[in-house]
């Protein structure tokens, strides 16, 4: 039987969704400085670093939410400059929100059925792939609940459901297990990369949970004051003492989980 959810029609040869030379300031304060980042197709890159560093204003300029002030965003090679938020959804970039951001007056279902709509769907079709995804996910239980009445983890999960509706070739997660456990990040991790498995998508998780970010990622690029300070695998971001330095007079955790990590793939190896 067909994966409900896998892609229709995957281009056979995508170069990617990639921010190229990036600039935006606000009030003569330089957010992002020429940041380059690319997010291959069927790949979880991860994005890290302090708070304030831009990493979610790197998610805005990649989803068409905001204009950079120099730079350019490109889907295979090709700019994206002037495009509106919704086409670039429409062209197969999808997000999340930090805050979730779903319609907590709709049932479950309900809110995946108006994404669908707005995609340009049919309301039977929107609702037959707003079923799907939920099925595919583990999640059709939930279907008929409202989204305000879910817990936490549930309208977390409801949140990147309702960003697969539509296949995107590109998904964008903005802290997605933002106030979870570990064990629940681990969950979370473990639903990602059979996300990317099953679509073929390309995915830039977002997080500050570092942990998950190892565990996850095959690439990360880190931000610290608007500018990337590493680039590479696990291995490297986790050995690199300016990451190291950048997370420094945040929290432990987040220091610690660097180390802590490479210490047990080193004992696994």
């Amino acid at each position: 039987m067909a994966n409900p959810i896998a892609p229709s029609a995957p281009g056979a040869t995508a170069a990617g969704l990639q921010a190229c030379g990036i600039d935006v300031a606000f009030a003569g304060l330089r957010a992002l400085n020429a940041v380059d980042l690319r997010v291959p197709p069927a790949t979880i890159v991860g994005l890290i670093g302090p708070n304030g560093a831009g990493k979610t204003t790197m998610v805005n300029i990649l989803t068409g939410f905001q204009a950079p002030s120099d730079g350019e965003v490109r889907l295979d090679g090709k700019s994206l400059a002037g495009v509106s938020a919704v086409d670039f959804r429409r062209r197969g970039i999808a997000r999340t929100f930090q805050g979730g951001r779903l319609f907590r007056d709709l049932g479950v279902l309900d809110n995946l059925e108006v994404t669908g709509i707005g995609l340009g769907l049919s309301r039977r079709v929107a609702r037959v792939e707003a079923s799907q995804v939920l099925e595919a996910m583990g999640l059709g239980a939930l279907a008929a609940q409202q989204a305000g009445a879910l817990p936490y983890t549930d309208e977390r999960r409801i949140a990147i459901a309702r960003a697969i509706v539509g296949r995107p070739r590109y998904l964008l997660l903005d802290e997605p297990a933002a106030g979870m456990s570990e064990h629940e990040a681990g969950e979370l991790s473990e639903l990602i990369a059979r996300l990317v498995r099953e679509l073929g998508c390309g995915v830039l998780l977002i997080e500050h949970n570092v942990r998950m970010v190892l565990d996850t990622c095959s690439h990360i690029v880190v931000l610290d004051s608007g500018q990337v300070i590493e680039s590479g695998d696990p291995r490297t971001v986790s050995q690199s003492e300016r990451v190291r330095h950048a997370y420094m007079g945040t929290t432990a955790d987040v220091h610690g989980g660097v180390e802590s990590v490479e210490r047990e793939r080193e004992v696994a190896a």
